[in-house]
């Protein structure tokens, strides 16, 4: 009878689990997306929100450009955005010094060495590759043919840059390297300038002379902060037990940091949006520039999209076999506030956050590397200032040969180092490439006239090229080390059995196994080596 019940019981249960099971199932898989729906959410909130705070911005200046807003309704505008700069800009010390001392001091000087190397020469390439790929583009597409009727109301003539000896800037780049004074290298630069001096010649005949004065100008002088950063982690690295106290000192300072950069990030999509709104309602006359200098700034923003969708990815998959696409994929939040901001140095603390948490990077290699690559890699501003100074040629009519190209891509790789990392600041390494080749500053007026729209996507093909830059590093780093645990493990020595006791045995030969023998199948006089 209980058996007949129970069988009936279940019979019942099967029949309305027949009768109820698909409708319980389309509640499960419901559940199972909705849960799936938040969880993506969840994860790329920050990401969504960035990509709807340009958005934003962009409907924003828009919609408010029609109201004739004077120049302080613009600024009160953009003040949510300045803020945003600001704290970033916050940042960008305690971040680049205590993440370069960290990072160096935690590679031993072989990895250090190595990772140093293939950095330098990964930089100096892809610098080289934009400067010719440029170069290139500006022979095709001749930006400036036929512009020679250009309105120079365009322009900004009372922000032109002073104009400088090419050997004067390579020396003020070298000097920087090794500042006379670290407290005032965290907010001025050695920049040359020069004064004109009567001078009596032997001939008795009085002249002028323009002698080069060194003088400090405001803005930080990241290279020296880096050089000195490094050398000072080599340094505690050597020091052994007594340096790990600072070492540690470092590492919880830079950790404390990345926890103010992650309260930051969510204030960068309110941020974002009023730095994109204030630049579109600054806008005077965007059809004037589109018309007058729109083939320099397709070519400008071509070259970009070549090199930072399909050179630099190239590069990457070459060296990883991995896809450099889904790797740049979780870099949309630092690419937005990249174009956003137009500074590397202002992106640096978003960028390393996500590469290490969206792409898995390791600590070590992120914040060693991508500190000097904001301050040395620049791609896109190689290309920027390539593409400017073939413009300006061709604007001039001068028709360049095999030295001054080959002059514009040595200066130009070169120059890019020191550019900095702020907005407009490749416009003023422009000026060295022109006095290299012989070519008048006067119309750089032009550029600096629509340097708001090129110097976007400039920074983010700088980032970018950073950002790839560390993720080959890391693999590169990864696999040495998988090689090295190999090459331990296949290290066994076979020791020759002998009458010695074991305490007159190489100390570097110990017995397998030595409590208990009654697992071993081999000889018990066996042994191996633990190197």
């Amino acid at each position: 009878m209980e058996a007949a019940a129970a069988g009936e019981g279940k019979a019942g249960h099967g029949r309305n689990g027949h009768a109820e099971g698909p409708a319980a199932e389309e509640r499960r898989g419901g559940g199972a997306r909705l849960r799936g729906c938040r969880g993506f959410l969840r994860r790329n909130a920050l990401v969504l929100l960035t990509v709807s705070g340009v958005v934003a911005g962009v409907a924003l200046g828009t919609a408010v450009r029609g109201a004739a807003l004077g120049p302080a309704q613009v600024s009160y505008l953009a003040f949510p955005g300045e803020l945003l700069l600001r704290m970033l800009r916050m940042v960008i010390l305690p971040l680049v010094v205590c993440s370069l001392v960290s990072g160096a001091a935690s590679l031993d000087t072989r990895s250090l060495g190595r990772l140093g190397g293939i950095a330098v020469a990964y930089f100096l390439g892809t610098t080289l590759l934009a400067s010719g790929l440029a170069v290139a583009l500006g022979f095709i597409i001749r930006p400036g043919s036929g512009a020679s009727a250009l309105n120079t109301q365009l322009g900004l003539p009372g922000a032109l840059p002073k104009s400088k000896e090419t050997v004067d800037s390579f020396l003020d780049l070298i000097r920087n390297l090794f500042p006379a004074n670290l407290v005032a290298a965290a907010f001025e630069t050695y920049a040359t300038d020069y004064q004109m001096v009567l001078r009596n010649t032997t001939s008795g005949n009085i002249t002028w002379e323009k002698v080069p004065v060194g003088t400090d100008i405001r803005g930080m002088n990241i290279l020296g902060l880096v050089l000195f950063a490094l050398v000072l982690g080599v340094a505690l690295k050597k020091l052994g037990p007594e340096g790990e106290d600072l070492i540690r000192f470092f590492n919880s300072f830079n950790e404390a940091t990345m926890v103010l950069v992650t309260w930051i990030m969510w204030y960068v999509p309110i941020g974002i949006m009023f730095l994109v709104g204030s630049k579109i309602v600054e806008m005077e006359d965007i059809m004037l520039l589109v018309t007058s200098l729109g083939k320099y700034i397709f070519a400008s923003i071509l070259g970009h999209v070549i090199h930072g969708g399909i050179i630099l990815p190239l590069i990457y998959f070459a060296a990883t076999r991995q896809n450099p696409y889904r790797f740049l994929l979780g870099l949309i939040t630092p690419l937005a506030t990249a174009f956003a901001t137009c500074s590397s140095s202002a992106t640096l603390p978003s960028m390393i956050k996500c590469i290490e948490e969206n792409n898995g990077v390791d600590k070590r290699i992120s914040r060693f590397i991508l500190p000097i690559g904001a301050t040395v890699n620049m791609d896109g501003a190689a290309i920027f200032q390539c593409m400017a100074a073939v413009f300006i040629a061709q604007l001039n009519n001068v028709n360049l040969n095999p030295g001054q190209i080959f002059t514009i891509l040595v200066t130009a790789t070169a120059s890019s180092v020191g550019a900095a990392g702020v907005p407009a600041g490749g416009v003023l390494t422009i000026a060295i490439i022109l006095e290299a080749i012989g070519l008048p500053t006067n119309d750089l007026s032009l550029i600096l006239a629509v340097d708001w729209i090129v110097d976007r996507t400039t920074t983010v093909v700088n980032v970018e090229g950073d950002a790839l830059g560390a993720g080959i590093l890391n693999y590169l780093n990864e696999k040495d080390k998988k090689e090295r645990e190999q090459e331990l493990k296949e290290v066994t020595v076979e020791a020759v059995a002998n009458s010695k006791s074991e305490a007159e045995t190489s100390p570097l030969v110990t017995h397998k196994n030595p409590v208990s023998n009654t697992s071993s199948t081999a000889d018990p006089e066996s042994k191996e080596s633990v190197l």
